[in-house]
């Protein structure tokens, strides 16, 4: 584990550093994305509500033993940002919102289709006072379609644009049934390429001053993941359908049930077929001319799985997946999340990363995935409470005089944690 007792105040670069982002988003989407751009070196300043904040921050348990309020979930995306309390719905707070974002680089929000224009603080607004602005909408549908005014929640967009329809059991089996994934895969990801598509726009801006609006939906994000199972069916009229733990494409590619426990086989080639099934005392399976060639195992799999299966009943595990990894054939088991996390290899390459929140509270973060030889990601601030910078951040990033802003705070436009 890697500690991170920086002072909360301190910044070490990175990256992105210089660059300056006005975060009106919340629950997932929007803050992966900008936890991203705050790991490698952004300045994130998170924009709540007042008395109320992130939504995520109540959704638990569990809940950090700090008194806070604030969730576990909550602190998995907000870290390497500051919070400031402002009522955008007070003409006052809107205001004050718009000045800002004139002193950023970069707006992300994810209200609803046009949920921003009544206060002046959609794209279009912004432009007109800063034109190399860029400007990021998450939505479910996106800004245009029949669909453009339906909240999207990941949930439904897993199983509206198919995912669902791949993901479970197989028709016939018991417990067969459209499953969604374990994560919030349709947040996570569209936060992911919300997050490139702002790197794109600002290497444009760089090369030509100008800024631009993003237009990124969830359903869009998810639709294009579906990759090979849509290219299945766009280009070879295959349908796609449920295979539990099974590929598509390539077989034996699915989890096995050894003689003590089961096991992960992911064989990718016709190389490693021929040497797996030699392993487990089966070389007569890889002469066979229905299961020679990765074609015709994957039309013959419900001959070739049970075979296989037979043999490999007979092993134990750990046996197995020590055969399989010395000789270089992918192999393993499916982990718990405990497990994962307690793992070597995952201490070596440093993902799980301990901060310090302002009241002295420890918490623990997976860190930034991609190591950077020159710019490595920060972990200079703990996820912050809500509101916790709202006088920092107003005072002497943004330039509100003392006056100015115990008048904000006194008239409920702002609010400060203490």
């Amino acid at each position: 584990m890697t500690d991170q007792n920086t002072p909360p105040a301190a910044h070490s670069g990175g990256p992105l550093a210089g660059l300056r982002v006005l975060d009106l988003s919340r629950v997932l989407a929007g803050p992966w994305c900008t936890q991203i751009l705050g790991d490698l070196g952004a300045e994130v300043i998170k924009v709540e509500q007042p008395g109320q904040g992130d939504d995520t921050r109540r959704w638990g348990p569990p809940f950090l033993p700090d008194g806070s309020g604030d969730s576990a979930y909550y602190v998995c995306a907000n870290r390497n940002k500051q919070s400031i309390a402002i009522n955008l719905a007070d003409p006052a707070g809107a205001e004050l919102i718009r000045s800002m974002a004139l002193q950023c680089d970069v707006v992300v929000e994810n209200f609803r289709v046009d949920g921003l224009a009544k206060y002046g603080l959609d794209y279009e607004s912004l432009r007109a006072l800063k034109p190399d602005l860029i400007y990021c909408s998450i939505t479910g549908f996106g800004q245009t379609g029949p669909m453009r005014a339906t909240g999207g929640y990941d949930f439904l967009i897993q199983g509206m644009s198919g995912l669902m329809s791949v993901t479970g059991l197989p028709d016939g089996v018991p417990g067969a049934g459209p499953m969604k994934v374990g994560l919030p895969v349709s947040d996570l990801q569209t936060g992911l390429y919300a997050s490139i598509s702002i790197l794109a726009a600002l290497n444009h801006r760089n090369n030509t001053g100008e800024g631009q609006h993003i237009d990124i939906a969830l359903l869009d994000t998810q639709v294009a993941l579906l990759s090979n199972q849509a290219s299945n069916w766009m280009n070879g009229g295959m349908q796609p359908r449920r295979l539990g733990n099974q590929h598509p494409n390539t077989v034996p590619y699915q989890d096995f049930s050894c003689a003590d426990g089961d096991i992960l086989v992911a064989l990718g080639n016709d190389r490693q077929f021929r040497q797996f099934v030699n392993l487990i005392g089966c070389p007569e399976l890889a002469d066979d001319p229905r299961f020679a060639a990765s074609s015709g195992r994957s039309v013959n799999r419900d001959v070739l799985i049970p075979a296989m299966q037979e043999a490999i009943g007979r092993w134990k595990a750990a046996d197995l997946i020590a055969a399989m990894q010395n000789v270089g054939l992918p192999g393993g088991k499916v982990n718990t999340i405990p497990e994962t996390l307690e793992l070597p290899q995952i201490a070596e390459r440093g993902l799980i990363h301990e901060m310090t929140r302002s009241d002295g509270t420890p918490v623990k973060v997976l860190g930034f995935p991609a190591r950077l030889s020159a710019t490595p990601a920060r972990y200079d601030r703990a996820p912050p409470r809500s509101g916790e910078d709202t006088r920092a951040v107003l005072l002497e990033t943004f330039g509100l005089d003392q006056e100015q802003f115990e008048r904000l705070l006194a008239d409920g436009v702002v609010a400060e944690t203490l």
